[in-house]
């Protein structure tokens, strides 16, 4: 097949990146993304900018014999995930092996709109060091036993610890640990430890849809662990010094974790919390605007083309939590609900929170 865009798809791979024809002023900041595909008959296209499978699956158009595109207009800092669907089958497309896991046994292919604008790896070589160890609390817990990985920064000062809802994803999704090495290295944070505690898969969002028997599991096993392998100070001489860290549910259940408990975990960082589930608001939004003020600072932050209804519900929060008082840092990036979103703007997070 000799059509010019299937030539460029071989040549360039898919999707196509061109400028916005006649661009001035914010529509400079725009290219349009072509994505391409060859055959009898066209799958459907999900991705971060339809909603995936929650929202409509885009139908491609017929742009000659055998081929057809569908274009899209987006922000040059742009990072989106997508696949192509014919049914409840995924099929790769066949013009980008970019691949990435979706963390459900999957795998999404994904695109930078300017490739330019990755982000360059981070050093691998790590001064840290990351233990994994078990807990058990069944009463407590899905199961009879949970891993949570510990990491420890190179220095002999005491630190203060960051629990992570969801530690394994965080850890091997995200890297983390290289990344708060990094951190700590350049002299961006000060020095901290992580707890990184694994989630209860079939059981994830019971556990982390702001409940009491995770905070006690956070308090009788996780903390005592990790006092006892970790050199941290002292809250109950630097109140509020710990933080906690998660994404979406995860997310969710750590801004829950500081407003019950921000005695110990003073500084919050959620990534796309999932604060509104199916149009149901969590009691976290009562929490903030009716309950005792809290001493708290908070980082939030939510993709442009975040999952319904994570932005609208994040903007709501980051007013709510301003209306009365607490300390908020907020930004929206240009991507949508997955871990390489996440672990590019974690940065920030940190840097606001412990710089």
């Amino acid at each position: 097949m000799n059509h010019p865009l299937v030539e460029r798809a071989r040549t360039e791979g898919t999707p196509l990146i061109d400028p916005v024809a006649n661009t001035t002023g914010d529509a400079a900041d725009t290219r349009v993304a072509t994505f391409v595909w060859a055959g009898k008959r066209a799958p459907r296209l999900i991705g971060d900018f339809c909603g995936w499978e929650d929202g409509d699956p885009v139908v491609l158009v017929k742009e000659a014999p055998s081929v057809w595109t569908y274009r899209l207009a987006l922000p040059k800092d742009a990072y989106m995930e997508y696949v192509f669907v014919d049914g409840d089958q995924r099929l790769d497309d066949p013009f980008n092996l970019r691949r990435v896991s979706n963390g459900m046994g999957k795998y999404n292919q994904y695109f930078y709109v300017t490739p330019g604008l990755q982000p360059p790896a981070l050093p691998r070589r790590l001064k840290g060091q990351v233990e994994r160890h078990v807990i058990e609390a069944e009463h407590l817990m899905a199961g009879l036993r949970r891993n949570v990985y510990l990491y420890r920064p190179a220095t002999e000062q005491p630190v203060p610890l960051v629990v992570v809802w969801d530690g394994r994803d965080y850890l091997r999704r995200a890297r983390l640990d290289v990344i708060v090495d990094t951190l700590i290295s350049q002299g961006r944070i000060c020095p901290l430890a992580l707890a990184m505690v694994d989630n209860g898969r079939q059981a994830r969002t019971l556990e982390y849809a702001c409940s009491e028997a995770t905070l006690g599991l956070l308090y009788e096993a996780v903390l005592p662990l990790a006092r006892q392998h970790l050199n941290l100070v002292d809250v109950s001489e630097q109140p509020g010094a710990y933080g906690v860290l998660g994404a979406s549910m995860g997310g969710l259940m750590a801004l829950y974790t500081g407003l019950r408990m921000a005695g110990i975990f003073g500084h919050v960082l959620s990534q796309s919390g999932a604060f509104t589930l199916d149009d149901y608001d969590s009691v976290v939004f009562e929490l903030v605007e009716h309950g005792p003020r809290r001493d708290l600072k908070v980082w939030l932050d939510v993709g442009l083309y975040d999952l319904h209804p994570l932005l609208p519900s994040n903007r709501r929060m980051r007013a709510a939590l301003a209306a009365r008082g607490y300390g908020v840092g907020y930004n929206e990036y240009p991507a949508g609900h997955n871990y390489n979103a996440w672990r590019e703007d974690v940065v920030k997070g940190l840097e606001f929170l412990y710089g």
